[in-house]
């Protein structure tokens, strides 16, 4: 590309004649055009909000006009993130958890990004759609399939896109890997593992002093893969799913409860009341996903033990497979060594996407591994030309539909549970569109 992706006007990255077309001319009441910014309101700004709000700011062709939470000392931090930043300081939304309605009732927003609490993503953003706005939701986009129904049948009744921000289908490596599948290196792909493998008690359910934080609530309340898109996010471009494949049935079992008790004995003694509460969440779930076209996935959540972080993927095909930790490949005919895995470095190099070919040192700026700066690029790529979102509505609620269905296969001992599909049965002639390189 010629210019820079974050001019106004630049041709949107990853950009293709295969991409959707325009979307319905009733959609929107102020689309970007060439010679404006993108108008973007915040709704949430907690540290992931804030986060992202920073992520934006750092795109010239970007205004923040309003920003909301229920909190105002948030709203004022944000606010003056915004100012702080050469930008007009936005309108301030933070007079009760009902003030992001009036947010969306503004006629100077192209599109909103929701970082709100997991148990309000799904209303807002179909409150978003049916304002004419484009909706960047953060993950999970639902926590029920009646949520992902609302998502699915608004976006269809008012042709406005919704896309959930999962970022981890953005990674580079993740990227190169779809490369790889896509020019058929692995062969036909067969199988997957993934997982979400993070140990959060201290920092995102519970505060540092045992304190209940807003999610602690789903591990008392649910059993289930409560995050399961970071998992699944690259797994759905690797094995087109929705656009060739589509999940047929879930099986999901849970282990017992010990990893909470036993974090708050050892951190504040076996009388704090986190240690004597029982809890509903089993410490790991497995759950093992069989598709249409006869694939599987394994897909583990793992978030209450002491661990470091990782993901755990790998994808198979009849040629070869990759694994990401450590990163290495082996393919048939190709690796030097008879059933020897290989360094990925090599790989990562040849088949790099243009997306981190192009524009990796402004997204690696931008920090969290360069992934919200590229989903926040192209999502805004697609308001600005008025298409398709790159990850789209289907694709959003296909990996967050693993929450309830995973709790109902759990509930029930293990027994398969059918997965919904949202495409309506579209899902075996619609094509990829999501990263395809020109």
């Amino acid at each position: 590309m010629s210019r820079s992706m974050n001019s106004p006007g630049s041709p949107a990255i990853g950009s293709t004649a295969a991409d959707t077309g325009a979307l319905p001319a009733a959609f929107g009441q102020g689309q970007a055009g060439p010679d404006r910014p993108v108008r973007v309101g915040i709704i949430g700004c907690g540290a992931r909000g804030a986060g992202l709000t920073g992520v934006l700011l750092s795109m010239p062709d970007v205004r923040v006009p309003a920003v909301c939470d229920p909190d105002p000392a948030r709203v004022h931090a944000v606010s003056q993130q915004v100012a702080a930043a050469g930008r007009p300081e936005p309108a301030g939304y933070g007079d009760g958890p009902e003030a992001w309605r009036r947010l969306l009732e503004r006629d100077d927003l192209d599109a909103v990004v929701i970082a709100s609490r997991w148990d309000q993503h799904a209303e807002m953003a179909v409150e978003a759609m049916k304002a004419g706005k484009y909706a960047a939701v953060e993950v999970p986009c639902a926590l029920s399939l009646e949520e992902c129904r609302a998502l699915v049948e608004t976006h269809e009744a008012t042709g406005v896109p919704c896309m959930m921000l999962e970022n981890w289908s953005y990674r580079r490596d993740n990227l190169a890997v779809l490369n790889m599948i896509r020019r058929g290196l692995f062969g036909e792909m067969v199988h997957c593992h993934c997982a979400h493998s993070h140990d959060c008690i201290d920092h995102w359910f519970f505060d540092s002093r045992g304190n209940d934080r807003w999610p602690a609530r789903f591990l008392i309340e649910h059993n289930r893969d409560q995050y399961p898109t970071h998992a699944l996010g690259p797994v759905l471009s690797w094995l087109d799913i929705n656009v060739g494949d589509a999940f047929a049935t879930i099986t999901s079992a849970a282990t017992a409860s010990r990893g909470i008790n036993a974090h708050f004995a050892r951190r504040f003694g076996p009388d704090h009341p986190g240690a004597r509460r029982r809890y509903a969440q089993g410490d790991i779930v497995t759950s093992v996903i069989r598709t249409q076209r006869g694939r599987t996935i394994v897909v583990n959540y793992d978030m209450q033990l002491p661990r470091p972080y990782d993901n755990r993927w790998m994808v198979q095909g009849t040629l070869g497979l990759y694994r990401e930790d450590p990163p290495t490949v082996y393919i048939v005919d190709r690796s030097p060594e008879y059933h020897q895995w290989e360094p990925f470095a090599g790989y990562q190099k040849d088949f790099d996407h243009v997306w981190w070919r192009e524009h990796g040192a402004a997204a690696r700026a931008a920090g969290h591994e360069g992934t919200d700066y590229l989903e926040l690029r192209t999502f805004l790529d697609a308001v600005r030309a008025g298409t398709q979102t790159p990850i789209d509505v289907y694709d959003s609620v296909t990996m967050s539909m693993i929450i309830p269905l995973s709790e109902r296969s759990i509930a029930a001992g293990g027994a398969p549970v059918e997965c919904p599909d949202f495409t309506s049965g579209r899902w075996p002639t619609r094509r990829p569109t999501f990263a395809v390189e020109a």
